[in-house]
C-alpha cells in the first residue's frame, strides 16, 4: 500500500511539500489552524483541514496515528512546532519530521523524538517531498517549475549494466551527467561506462521524467 502522509502548518515551505507530495500521486492531508490557508491550498492535495496540531483531541479526530510519515511545517511558533511533535510521538506516528528555525531549535526536536529535521532555507520543499518518497534520493535541486537535478543511488537492478545498457535518455528523457562512487567522480560518463549497485547517479531532466527515473530506480517499472 501507498505512503500516507500529513503535512501540518501551510506556509510557503508546508504546502510546497504537501503539493509536491500529491503530484508525486501520494495520498496527502494538508493541516492548518488558519482557514485562509486551507482554502489555498484545497485543490492540491487530497484532504485539506482546519484544526489546532496543539490539541491532541483535535489530532486523534484526523487519525493522525494513521499516517506513515507527519511533516511538521509550523512558522515561526517554536512552542506550537515542539508541542506538536511531542503528541505526534506520544500518539504513536511513526516518522515525524519537522522544520526547525535554528540549530538549538533543531536539537530540542531530535530530543523529544523528531525522526529528521529540516531546515527551509537549505533543504526546499520539493527536495524534502522527494527524500521522503525516495529513500535512494540522496538530494533534488530544482533550476525551475520544469526541470531539476537529482543525486540518486544506483538500485541492484542496474548492476554491472552500461548506460547504453540501461538506455536512460531514450527511456526516460534524462541525462547523466556523473556517477560518483568511493573512488572517484565520473563527469560526462561515456556510454560504454558501467554501473554498479551504490554508485551516486546526477542526473538532470524534466520533473516528470525524472519521476518516471525515480520509479525505474526504486520498482522497476
Amino acid at each position: 500500500m501507498s505512503k500516507q502522509f500529513a503535512v501540518i502548518g501551510l506556509g510557503r515551505f508546508g504546502s510546497s511539500v504537501a503539493k509536491e507530495l500529491y503530484d508525486l500521486h501520494y495520498e496527502v492531508m494538508a493541516i492548518d489552524i488558519n482557514e485562509e490557508r486551507i482554502q489555498e491550498n484545497v485543490n492540491v492535495v487530497t484532504h485539506c483541514v482546519q484544526a489546532d496540531s496543539t490539541d491532541e483531541t483535535a489530532l486523534k479526530a484526523l487519525g493522525i496515528r494513521n499516517f506513515d510519515v507527519v511533516v511538521v511545517a509550523i512558522g515561526q511558533n517554536i512552542q506550537a512546532s515542539i508541542l506538536t511533535t511531542i503528541l505526534l510521538k506520544e500518539l504513536g506516528v511513526e516518522t515525524i519530521v519537522v522544520k526547525a528555525q535554528n540549530q538549538l531549535h533543531a536539537k530540542v526536536l531530535y530530543k523529544i523524538g523528531a525522526s529528521k529535521v529540516v531546515f527551509p532555507e537549505r533543504d526546499m520543499g520539493a527536495r524534502v517531498a522527494h527524500n521522503l518518497v525516495t529513500p535512494n534520493i540522496l538530494d533534488y535541486i530544482e533550476l525551475s517549475d520544469e526541470y531539476s537535478i537529482v543525486e540518486i543511488i544506483a538500485s541492484e537492478k542496474m548492476n554491472h549494466k552500461s548506460l547504453v545498457e540501461l538506455n536512460i535518455r531514450a527511456r526516460f528523457g534524462c541525462n547523466v551527467m556523473a556517477i560518483k562512487n568511493d573512488h572517484r567522480i565520473n563527469v560526462a560518463p561515456d556510454a560504454n561506462d558501467m554501473i554498479k549497485t551504490g554508485d551516486i547517479l546526477v542526473v538532470i531532466g524534466h520533473n516528470k521524467d525524472l519521476r518516471k527515473f525515480e520509479d525505474f530506480v526504486m520498482n522497476g517499472k
